[in-house]
């Protein structure tokens, strides 16, 4: 051994014995970390052509026994196989309640108010918004989760908007009886609300589309931006598989369900074709997606980063 290799290893040798001991063991977790539970954010912002289009989520819950809402028309070994194929459990569904904000450029356009004044204020500020920046609130149907943020004890939400409804929807709901939300938020306000039909504009750039069937005038609209287009698609379909895939299958809160299949494949046939992205009230947050036709039926397709492009 050399003199000059021998000194090198004494170095070595001398600098390691100086290393504190507590720096050479394995360190120690000080305590566990606190399980903070499931999380998703509040919003989700795109762009179409020159509008910004937000979702925002207000609510989610979890549904046991759900074929005792979706597929109520099949046996339970073809909802089985139907939701393994999905890779998605059969004894509980997830539910995502999904409003929705259109900025114009020249106007800020809410899609449904939500289950309550404070979740919609809540997810409108964490967006960025406030109600009274709010031009115009436009319900898609009269469901409780959908007009629940309408008003509230100290009156409506939105106090400088002008509030949109489809007439037929409107005029279904205030000849019937038992519609609670309906008779605590609309009705009171019915001044303050315009009465649209199929194929109005809302703004410049949003026409309403009937969707006949969930609801007795349950509407769509189209959102059409430098030759973008996207469709505010609300409760036509409510589950990404149980109703999207499978568009005959029985759902418990369509009022028709004969008419509301027909317009799951009218709608569902027209945003295939024209490969149009869509927000779905319900659809897995943050709810914006792609119909692809599949077999004999469709499937949901989830957007990834298309409309954070422009």
């Amino acid at each position: 051994m050399t003199q000059e290799r021998a000194i090198s290893r004494r170095g070595i040798l001398a600098g390691a014995a100086a290393v504190p001991l507590a720096a050479a063991l394995p360190k120690q977790a000080a305590a566990k970390a606190e399980m903070l539970g499931v999380g998703a954010t509040r919003f989700n912002r795109m762009k179409l052509g020159a509008f910004e289009v937000t979702t925002l989520l207000v609510g989610t819950r979890t549904v046991e026994s759900p074929q005792n809402i979706f597929g109520m028309n099949v046996g339970a070994d073809e909802f089985a196989a139907a939701s393994s194929a999905a890779n998605i459990p059969t004894n509980a569904a997830q539910f995502f309640f999904t409003p929705t904000v259109v900025n114009t450029g020249n106007e800020l356009v809410l899609f449904d108010a939500g289950l309550s004044p404070d979740a919609i204020t809540a997810a409108l500020t964490a967006a960025g918004y406030s109600p009274d920046q709010i031009d115009t609130v436009v319900i898609t149907h009269m469901h409780g989760d959908h007009i629940g943020g309408v008003a509230g004890e100290s009156g409506v939400t939105f106090a400088n908007a002008k509030h949109v409804t489809g007439r037929v929807e409107f005029d279904a709901w205030a000849k019937t009886d038992g519609n609670k939300a309906f008779e605590a938020k609309v009705r009171p306000h019915a001044e303050r609300f315009d009465m649209i039909e199929d194929g109005a504009s809302v703004a410049g750039g949003i026409t309403a589309l009937a969707a006949f069937g969930h609801t007795p005038g349950h509407m769509a609209y189209r959102i059409e931006s430098e030759g973008q287009q996207l469709v505010i698609a609300a409760d036509f379909a409510n589950h990404y598989v149980w109703s999207l895939a499978y568009p005959d299958w029985e759902v418990k809160f369509d009022r028709d369900k004969a008419a509301a299949a027909a317009t799951r494949r009218k709608m569902l046939d027209m945003l295939a074709a024209e490969n149009i992205p869509f927000i779905g009230y319900h659809m897995p947050w943050p709810a914006v997606g792609y119909v692809e036709k599949h077999d004999s039926g469709y499937k949901y397709a989830p957007a990834s980063y298309q409309l954070m492009l422009g």
